[in-house]
């Protein structure tokens, strides 16, 4: 695609730090091959100064110890046959057993043709090994250069906790050149790009190689972060005690909660998260504006983050099936990684279309409750502002729950549930104070655990409300994070 391409090498010495790199390699294991294969062999070995198509090692990125796998192109494409397999698992397994995060950076175009079938499978033994080193709790980080295609992509290319690609980069499945050969016509050529698969959420970022060492590292800084001994912050004065303060008329609530100018996630990550490297989408083709899913750290604690973003849900794109899925993903993360989970409700509400029917809202918001209320990782939940029917519910399920003053959860709008009593949008006052849908109630109905002063609104102090918010969640986290996650049977008894 008219870009320079860095071969294995070149790219060591731009994101390690210097000097560190130490090879894990030994000499190729070739058994019984043709004279034709050995010739090309020695051709690709004398081509590219290497000896397979992957280099394996260790090195130090920002003074961090990291494990390291890297395709070389230059030697037959890429491309992956016996050998190679065997000197990526070996360093999978390698980088698993002394405790290593991953970094993987493929390019190929795939399976090695002069091996056949044989060289083929082999992507199962590499893609149990990956899974071998996620199931440890371990991360894999990778960055996908031009171009990654075939059994590679299909591997251990598609297989990252954190997914980034090479600018304009080739990525995909099928070769265009194989789909060309056997469809007789050109597959177009904005589909397998590294900025196509950013936008349908398959990858979390298109970064230039320059930048690879910083954004993996902010990542594994988050990743890696001490998951005990992190002293709780002091509780913030008068959220714990007497609540009388907290008991505003429940529409006054409502309407507050609506003010255009009330801090949503972006604004509580910029003013409360000392580290946040965003995430994007499901990993499966899809993303929703409507979740912002990141790797977060307030103060030292870590946590994956899934928030429901009021500036991306709008009338014409409200909260749709996708956003669940990408919800699931991050709870997939928070278990993988072992890291606390925290979840961000506000939200006017689900997708009522026939698009969210025909993707099957119901089931993923049956999917997330199920999902959540089990998950293996602690669990905290932040109700900030609007809570609007199943979308909001979704997203409850906690060890711990924290809500703003003014947030509320109800089954649907207060003017809905007006509608189907009432008749009219008129009594919606009245049937949001009937429903119990405030913090407060919530609170007293032991749903809510702590509750976080807004003063007198979040809308008009929005930088103290959200470090102030940012305080408990790090006092929350800190704690579950020594105490563990909790079990599906007392994350469903507050709500006997």
């Amino acid at each position: 695609m008219g870009q320079t391409r860095l071969d294995a090498a070149a790219l060591i010495d731009l994101v390690l730090d210097a000097g560190s790199w130490r090879s894990w390699d030994t000499r190729p294991v070739r058994g019984e091959i043709s004279e034709e294969y050995a010739a090309e062999l020695a051709a690709a070995a004398e081509k590219s100064g290497v000896d397979e198509s992957v280099l394996s090692g260790e090195g130090l990125m920002k003074g961090r110890r990291v494990a390291v796998v890297v395709g070389e192109f230059g030697f037959l494409a890429g491309s992956i046959g016996r050998a190679s397999a065997d000197r990526l698992v070996a360093a999978i397994e390698r980088a698993t057993r002394e405790g290593l995060p991953l970094l993987a950076a493929p390019v190929s175009g795939g399976t090695r043709m002069q091996e056949g079938t044989p060289a083929f499978v082999q992507m199962v033994r590499i893609s149990e090994a990956v899974a071998a080193h996620k199931l440890t709790g371990l991360p894999y980080l990778v960055y996908l250069r031009h171009p990654t295609t075939g059994g590679v992509m299909a591997s251990w290319g598609s297989l990252g906790h954190v997914t980034v690609a090479e600018p304009g980069a080739l990525v995909g499945f099928l070769g265009p050149r194989v789909y060309e050969a056997l469809y007789g016509k050109p597959f177009p050529a904005d589909v397998q790009t590294s900025e196509n698969l950013y936008a349908h959420g398959i990858i979390d970022a298109v970064v230039a190689p320059d930048q690879i060492a910083g954004i993996l590292d902010r990542a594994l800084a988050i990743l890696l972060a001490p998951r005990h001994g992190i002293e709780p912050v002091p509780a913030v004065p008068d959220d714990d005690g007497d609540l009388a303060w907290a008991d505003v008329d429940t529409w006054d609530a409502v309407t507050r909660s609506r003010r255009p100018d009330r801090p949503g996630v972006r604004r509580l990550l910029k003013y409360a998260a000392s580290d946040v490297v965003p995430l994007n989408g499901t990993g499966q083709g899809e993303r929703d504006p409507g979740l912002l899913i990141a790797l977060v750290r307030f103060g030292r604690a870590p946590c994956v983050f899934l928030g429901q973003d009021r500036r991306g849900q709008t009338p014409d794109h409200p909260m749709g099936p996708e956003a669940l899925r990408e919800a699931r993903r991050g709870m997939r993360l928070a278990s993988e990684l072992g890291l606390p989970l925290v979840t961000v409700i506000d939200t006017q509400g689900a997708a009522l279309s026939p698009d969210a029917e025909n993707g099957g809202l119901a089931g993923e918001i049956a999917r997330c409750l199920a999902d959540l209320v089990t998950l293996d990782a602690p669990t905290l939940c932040l109700m900030l502002g609007e809570g609007n029917g199943g979308g909001a519910l979704a997203l409850l399920p906690a060890d711990r729950v924290v809500a703003a003053q003014h947030a509320w959860l109800s089954p649907l709008p207060p003017e809905g549930a007006s509608a189907i009593v009432h008749r009219d949008l008129d009594h919606a006052p009245e049937m949001a104070r009937a429903q119990r849908v405030r913090a407060i109630d919530l609170h007293r109905l032991g749903i809510v655990d702590r509750i976080v002063a807004e003063r007198p609104d979040a809308a008009d102090e929005p930088e103290a409300f959200c470090q102030r918010v940012g305080a408990v969640l790090e006092h929350e986290l800190a704690v579950l994070l020594d105490s563990g996650p909790g079990t599906s049977g007392d994350r469903a008894r507050r709500y006997i």
